[in-house]
This record gives structure tokens, sequence and C-alpha cells, in this order.
């Protein structure tokens, strides 16, 4: 698997296209359009990737779908967007990276709307450990992000895609500057399974781990997981370094025709976050 991990790795200027959430985008990136209406049509395409894999799967039904069968939801209009491209530039993966300011809060974050945080057993406990989690990061001076929307076509599901997307991810993190971070992984497909063996972990409450749960939204069996992006399973980390050497070339496009490019605050060079 690493020796194909490599081999994308090395294409990915071909095979890699980021969406930033805004005009500002790290000093980091070297390939920047500042190009509203190509944004805009990515976006799309890749909602409609996504609304094509998980009404497919089972994860949702047509109706929440927009009408022209779109999953369109509030965190893509402003997150990280990570696209895995075609040789015909057709969008076959994603995952999107919602980076929040230091002030966020756990009802800020979509954990809130998980069946735990209204579990009378667990509710108290999941809030008690993801508070834990901001603290560490205000403490730390990371960022605290989270990842979802994690989807891969069909005919791309046996390749290396789904993995690159979630180191990517990690790679990403250490750009903006090393984070803390959360996601909602399903169990189906192995995703979850998958995502921790990359270095997630699940959320600990009063020393237990939070446990899986059954989410009747999407039909399926989910875990919470927390990451660092310093701290992936070690077996992982030259890759995630060289997917992130190799995404200052990558294209990046922003939804603004403004150009503003700004370094950020916490940013540290790669010997310094490695573990």
């Amino acid at each position: 698997m690493h020796k194909l991990l490599e081999r994308t790795i090395a294409s990915l200027d071909e095979r890699l296209i980021l969406l930033a959430p805004g005009a500002r985008v790290p000093e980091f990136f070297e390939n920047v359009d500042h190009n509203p209406v190509r944004h805009a049509g990515l976006v799309r395409e890749m909602q409609r990737l996504r609304g094509n894999v998980y009404l497919s799967d089972g994860a949702l039904s047509r109706d929440q779908l927009t009408n022209d069968g779109l999953h369109d939801t509030a965190e893509d209009h402003k997150s990280w967007h990570l696209l895995m491209v075609d040789d015909r530039r057709r969008v076959t993966g994603c995952a999107w990276y919602l980076e929040h300011p230091s002030s966020v809060e756990v009802d800020d974050l979509r954990v809130r709307h998980t069946p735990l945080a209204r579990s009378a057993e667990w509710r108290r406990k999941l809030r008690k450990s993801v508070e834990s989690e901001l603290k560490q990061a205000r403490r730390e001076q990371l960022r605290y992000a989270e990842v979802g929307g994690w989807a891969v076509s069909e005919h791309s599901r046996c390749t290396s895609e789904g993995l690159v997307l979630a180191l990517a991810g990690y790679s990403l993190g250490r750009i903006c500057g090393g984070c803390l971070g959360i996601t909602t992984a399903t169990v189906r497909h192995c995703s979850s399974s998958i995502l921790r063996r990359l270095g997630g972990a699940p959320l600990a409450a009063d020393g237990a781990p939070v446990p899986a749960y059954y989410d009747p939204r999407y039909g399926c069996e989910m875990e919470i997981l927390r990451f660092d992006s310093r701290r992936p399973n070690p077996r992982f980390n030259d890759l995630i370094e060289r997917l992130r050497e190799r995404m200052a070339s990558v294209s990046i496009v922003a939804p603004s025709a403004v150009h503003m490019q700004t370094r950020p605050a916490f940013y540290e060079p790669a010997a310094a976050i490695a573990s």
C-alpha cells in the first residue's frame, strides 16, 4: 500500500485540487487561482458526487438532496475542500476541513447533533471530553478543526484515493499551523477503521472511550474520532510530510477575485512538528 500511496503522491499535481474557504490563502501555496466561478462549479461537482455516493450507500434519502441531486451542507460554504480528480479532471473523491477560531465552543461543533449528545448517559461525558480537547488546543496554540464529507466514487474505492484524502487532511492541518481535530466517521466501508490506522482515536470521557453509536440520519453505525496533525501513526508520518511538501504546488481555487495572502499565525516548519 505504501508504494501505491507514493505513486499517487508523486502525481499529486495532477490528482489533487484544494478549494480555499476564502480569499486569504497561506503563502505556503504557490499556485492560487482566485476564481469564484470555477470555485462554485467545483463545489457543485463535489456536492453531486457526495450526493450520489451517499444515496447509493443508503446513508441519505432522495429528499435529503437538492432538486438537482446535490448534497449541500452549511460546512461546504466555509471549509477547505480536498478534491481528487481523474485524468479528465472530474471529481472522484472529496473531504472537507473546517478550521475554527480559538473561541469555538462545543455548541458550535457538529458533534452537538450526534445521538450521543442527546443521550442521558453520554451527554455530559461527551461535552466534557470535547471541552478538554478545545482547552488543549488553546493551551498549545493549535487550531481546532472538524473534518467530514469523506466520499469516493465507486470505481475509485479500490485505489489509494480515500487514504490520500485522509492523509492530506493531516498535511493541511500542518500547513495551517497544526491542529487538533474531530470527525464523525462511519463504520460502513471500514472508514472509521482506516482513520484509526492513520492515527485517529476515540474521544475519552472520564477515562473511558466514547462508544460507537447508531445514527438514524445516515442509517449506519458511527464513531467520533479525534486526531492531532502533529502525531499521526508513526508509520504514515513520512508520507504526510511528503504530501505536505507536494501540496505547495497543487492547484488552489479561492472563491474571491481579490488576491490576499497571509502566513498562518502558528505556522511551524516541518521539522518542528514531525513526531
